[in-house]
């Protein structure tokens, strides 16, 4: 049994830390939120005073937050200070490479072992222990990696060195969100066009422009019933992260001197949806705002 130091028990870090206690794991959690700490204590997790006694107790740390900043702020000042000698610290946040490498060096350079491991897959997957983890960290460090991060995964890929867990992360939810927007599209013209949209995902489904935002996460409600348009658009990857995911893609576009055109339109599009007041609903829901529907949602 591994003692796991997790820290940032949100919509997904809870069923994260919950799946780890499932493996046998004993997880000490910290969490700003009284509520939350109190769902990981009915999960199994012990509960933490603060994140750095979460770490100092830890043979493996986990952290699960908002924003670049946040994960700098927490490595720097409570994980990195008080964590054991070759602990290793994996952070499964969604953030920017440069803070990803930031804080992998100084933890290396504190004698400690460092990964970046963000996730794909929502809060069902988080839940169900099935997310895909993509992992920038030294070659021969990735089993250790892969063997704590396997209880709540269906996939644990190593991309990488340092901050590449983050580079393929930002690149894959830009492919999503493009791909999201165009299958919406093609969706809001077959109505226009007065073409039956199940009849349109038959026919799609099984020609060229099958891709998975149609056939695994319609956006059209009934073809496919684990999708979050058969729940009113609740409970799968909200807009605001996916917004925000491709907010982080134009800036390192922008730093690498990519051209990123379908990105950068992708990313005004959510920005859009999320600055109407629909940023909790799953990022599918932009279908209704191409129909012309939102007062539907």
């Amino acid at each position: 049994m591994t003692t796991i130091g997790f820290i940032g028990l949100g919509n997904m870090g809870a069923g994260m830390a919950a799946n780890l206690v499932k493996a046998g794991h004993d997880v000490l959690a910290f969490d700003l939120s009284a509520v939350a700490l109190d769902k990981a204590r009915a999960s199994g997790c012990r509960a933490a005073a603060s994140a750095e006694e979460a770490t100092a107790g830890a043979d493996v740390v986990i952290t699960m937050l908002p924003a670049g900043a946040h994960v700098r702020q927490v490595w720097t000042n409570a994980v990195i200070p008080h964590a054991k000698p070759g602990t290793l610290l994996i952070d499964c946040s969604t953030i920017d490479v440069d803070s990803a490498r930031a804080v992998s060096t100084a933890a290396v350079g504190a004698g400690l072992k460092a990964a970046d491991a963000p996730v794909s897959g929502g809060i069902m997957a988080a839940e169900a222990g099935t997310l895909a983890f993509m992992v920038g960290c030294d070659d021969d460090q990735f089993a250790a990696v892969e063997s704590i991060l396997t209880p709540m995964a269906r996939a644990v890929i190593h991309a990488g060195a340092a901050g590449s867990g983050q580079a393929a992360k930002i690149c894959n939810n830009m492919l999503l969100g493009i791909s999201m927007l165009g299958t919406c599209e093609a969706f809001a013209l077959a109505e226009k066009l007065g073409l039956d949209p199940l009849r349109f995902f038959d026919i799609a489904s099984k020609s060229s422009g099958q891709c998975w935002s149609l056939t695994s996460y319609s956006p059209w409600p009934g073809p496919v019933p684990s999708a979050p348009s058969n729940r009113g658009y609740e409970g799968g990857f909200l807009t605001s992260l996916m917004s925000k995911d491709l907010k982080l893609a134009q800036e390192a576009a922008a730093k690498a001197g990519a051209a990123t055109p379908m990105g950068a339109q992708a990313q005004a599009l959510y920005a859009l949806f999320e600055g109407q007041g629909y940023g909790q609903k799953d990022f599918s829901a932009v279908l209704q705002l191409m129909r012309g529907r939102l007062a539907e949602l």
